[in-house]
């Protein structure tokens, strides 16, 4: 997964990949992390200055929320996808509840998660 930031680049010393590249290549990565393990729900919990994942009971990402995630992006997303909100939206994807009702703005995600936990949460209400 990490590695597919650097591949999607079209340019030598990009800083970001545009938005219809990172979501053709989260349409392929999502539904099979979905489907097998990579994705799995898991509880993020600290411990000291690590997070411990454990797998969940709860439910979590669902496969319908990935076409959320690119309407949202197109619709809000600016020029394109940071490395860090790349990095970043694996972890939100396998730590967020099904209702986002646990997300926490307070946390260091990026932004353009933050943001998206809102929208979308006006939107499965």
């Amino acid at each position: 997964y990490n590695y597919t930031f650097d591949f999607a680049k079209t340019e030598t010393g990009q800083r970001s990949i545009s938005i219809e590249n990172a979501c053709a290549f989260w349409g392929l990565l999502l539904p099979a992390g979905l489907k097998g393990r990579a994705l799995q729900h898991m509880d993020a919990k600290a411990d000291g200055e690590e997070v411990v994942y454990t797998p969940s009971r709860e439910p979590g990402w669902k496969q319908e929320y990935n076409d959320l995630w690119f309407e949202y992006l197109n619709e809000k997303g600016g020029k394109g996808v940071s490395k860090d909100t790349w990095l970043m939206f694996f972890d939100f994807v396998r730590t967020i509840d099904d209702k986002f009702e646990k997300h926490d703005v307070e946390a260091a995600w990026p932004s353009a998660i933050d943001d998206f936990a809102v929208w979308v949460k006006s939107r499965i209400d």
